[in-house]
């Protein structure tokens, strides 16, 4: 007698009758010998990944105990998708129906035949709410997190690696919470290019914070320009890693924070007209940690602007970042609790730069 052991499988189907696809797959599945299907998840209907004008997909994902190794489970999926008239076409090519084989218990096979666990199930999130709905705790044997956190990573949407685009990490967070430290510490182990905010050479910002708020648009406009010359997609070079200690997003965070009612409206129509040139990040780390602990480090660092930060208006920024950060659609985030978290130590670094490696295409 064998091992029994516990997998996934991924269903899709986009062409005819997707539904009854996806029954007839369950049902085979049911049928064939050292299978058992234990439960299957709700179906969920999206939108191809490939080509806009595919017809949608419905998916669900199976929880099944095993004899078979993974390899022979994985020709017995092939031979059901034969069976039911899966066409090879290509990559994003419509089928009557796919089954991937997700996970298999905790094993890591990576061959030409078969890849375990699927190698980019943790940016798909049809494929996460199903694996969350029949085990919310299993854990992603290469990335080392439950399927629920990398789930919550995606806010609902799915991406695909894209190389021919620049690989832009994006480091997020209020001041003080340790975005520059953490992002030197993962240029260097990514082998990236490293981006840092000007704060030391914007010559308005000291004044502004000292209370000419007169000033203000012009720190604001400086720091704009600024960044758009860093993340400009003439500059940044496609395919390579860039780490930046800045989200650009934020910019409308302090602007609407420091910015009269007049200044705002200019700034918002300079920023507005420069937005399509900024290369978008495939990646945010989005850095937390209490008012407390950021004021420590603020006044630990000694820059004499800074000094005269409140309590009140780092909290004002952490309320701003946590609406940015609600309904975010343009790549993945991963949340960090600085309180479980230290720049400085490098196991909790490298742990992190290995699990990002999963998130760029470089």
């Amino acid at each position: 007698m064998g091992k029994h052991t516990t997998a996934y499988i991924g269903l899709g189907s986009n062409v005819g009758d997707r539904g009854g696809y996806i029954n007839k797959a369950v049902g085979m599945l049911t049928e064939s010998e050292q299978i058992e299907v234990v439960r299957v998840s709700d179906r969920i209907e999206t939108t191809s990944l490939g080509r806009a004008d595919e017809p949608r997909y419905i998916n669900a994902v199976a929880e099944i105990e095993t004899l078979l190794t993974a390899r022979d489970l994985h020709e017995r999926l092939a031979h059901i998708e034969a069976l039911l008239g899966r066409e090879r076409q290509g990559k994003w090519s419509p089928r009557t129906i796919d089954l991937d084989l997700l996970l298999f218990d905790g094993e890591r096979i990576d061959s030409a035949e078969l890849t375990v666990p699927h190698r980019q199930m943790h940016l798909r999130s049809f494929v996460l709410k199903g694996l969350c709905q029949l085990n919310s705790e299993v854990v992603h044997p290469v990335i080392g997190e439950p399927v629920n956190e990398l789930a919550a990573r995606l806010g609902g949407s799915d991406f695909v690696l894209n190389g021919d685009m620049p690989q832009l990490i994006s480091v997020a967070g209020i001041i003080g919470v340790g975005k520059t430290t953490l992002a030197g510490e993962l240029s260097k182990r990514l082998g990236g290019k490293l981006l840092l905010e000007p704060y030391d050479k914007n010559p308005f910002m000291p004044k502004v914070y000292a209370g000419e708020k007169e000033l203000a648009l012009d720190s604001q406009l400086y720091f704009l320009t600024h960044r758009i010359q860093q993340l400009n997609g003439d500059v940044l070079t496609r395919g390579q890693i860039a780490v930046s200690d800045y989200v650009f997003d934020k910019e409308l965070i302090y602007a609407r924070r420091l910015l009269n009612a007049q200044q705002l409206s200019l700034y918002e129509r300079i920023y507005q007209s420069f937005t399509s040139m900024v290369v978008p990040a495939v990646l945010v780390i989005y850095l937390q940690d209490s008012t407390q602990s950021c004021l420590e480090r603020i006044h630990r660092r000694s820059r004499p602007y800074e000094q005269k930060i409140r309590p009140q208006f780092l909290e004002n920024l952490s309320a701003d970042y946590e609406r940015l950060f609600a309904d975010w659609k343009i790549s993945p985030v991963i949340r960090i609790s600085m309180s479980k978290f230290d720049c400085t130590k490098n196991g909790d670094v490298v742990r992190l730069a290995n699990q990002v490696k999963h998130y760029v295409a470089a």
